[in-house]
């Protein structure tokens, strides 16, 4: 168990990657808690297109709402649908700069795993997605990034229940957990 009694494990990944459905199905697996996605319900709501100052707010927010669930956790887990590498990543691309509040909290916000959501699932679409001819480019840049801070990550591959089976036997291998 960790310091904290719970292991905290971020999903991530490019767009249409299956990240929020295998957040839900892990954290329903383990009978633990979940952090939703904060900019899909945000940006759903806007009257207008989302702006630089958006992501920074939206940023706060996601840790935010970790931390708030982090006062009533459930089970030995906490699965959080998205993470601070995707607003950096989704700002660098979009407006060519990162706030510096963002890159400070990458550092401070800690996860004891990463899932890295292949893109080996069809493209979906949804209004909020952009960039269904650049997955393989924003995978790629995923992955350098989580190597480049040294964080421990595993690439999740697979499609419906697989994806999920292949989620829990990473965790479970990493953890040393016995199911």
């Amino acid at each position: 168990m960790s310091p904290d009694n719970y292991y905290k494990i971020a999903i991530t990944g490019p767009e249409s990657t299956g990240k929020s459905a295998l957040a839900k199905e892990l954290a329903n697996h383990y009978n633990a808690s979940f952090v939703p996605e904060f900019a899909r319900e945000y940006i759903a709501t806007l009257e207008r297109d989302y702006t630089y100052e958006d992501i920074l707010f939206i940023a706060k927010k996601q840790i935010e709402n970790e931390q708030i669930k982090t006062k009533s956790i459930t089970g030995n887990f906490l699965f959080c649908d998205t993470e601070l590498l995707v607003t950096r990543i989704w700002s660098l691309h979009k407006y060519s700069t990162c706030h510096p509040w963002i890159d400070k909290q990458i550092h401070k916000n800690h996860y004891h795993l990463f899932l890295l959501c292949n893109i080996d699932l069809s493209w979906q679409f949804d209004e909020q997605r952009e960039h269904p001819h650049l997955r393989g480019y924003f995978f790629n840049w995923y992955k350098s990034e989580l190597e480049r801070y040294g964080f421990p990550y595993r690439v999740v591959s697979g499609a419906g229940k697989k994806r999920t089976e292949n989620a829990i036997n990473i965790i479970n291998s990493v953890f040393k957990i016995n199911k």
